[in-house]
């Protein structure tokens, strides 16, 4: 039903900040657990960060604890993730996922059933 459709991805030095979006459309109740994945190549997705339907309940993976910050504004139907003090390892494609009700806490792909396209984040010098 819905579409995500990412945003604001580039190139940042190391130690840089980076804030991504996710808008979503074409659905008419809110996104329950809304989060983002990333993949970087060679490797699996991975789960990086997740909020609840109100937006007070975000979680987020080790790697990234202390250094994002994920956020909603669901009036502008919008998902952010602010990026602060990003290293090489955070190279990846970032993608914004909606889950299904009843899947707060998930890591898991299998919990996330609608997907974007997928922005690039690429730390380097």
């Amino acid at each position: 039903q819905e579409q995500l459709v990412e945003s604001g991805g580039g190139l940042v030095q190391p130690g840089g900040s980076l804030r991504l979006s996710c808008v979503a459309s074409g659905r008419t109740f809110p996104i329950a657990t809304w989060g983002w994945f990333r993949q970087a190549p060679g490797k699996e997705r991975e789960f990086v960060a997740a909020v609840n339907r109100n937006g007070d309940r975000p979680y987020f993976a080790d790697s990234v604890k202390g250094r994002f910050i994920i956020s909603r504004d669901d009036a502008k139907n919008r998902l952010y993730l602010q990026m602060n003090s990003l290293m090489p390892e955070d190279t990846a494609i970032y993608y914004c996922a909606a889950a299904l009700p009843g899947n707060w806490g998930s890591r898991s792909e299998s919990a996330f059933n609608s997907w974007g396209q997928g922005t690039q984040v690429t730390v380097s010098s």
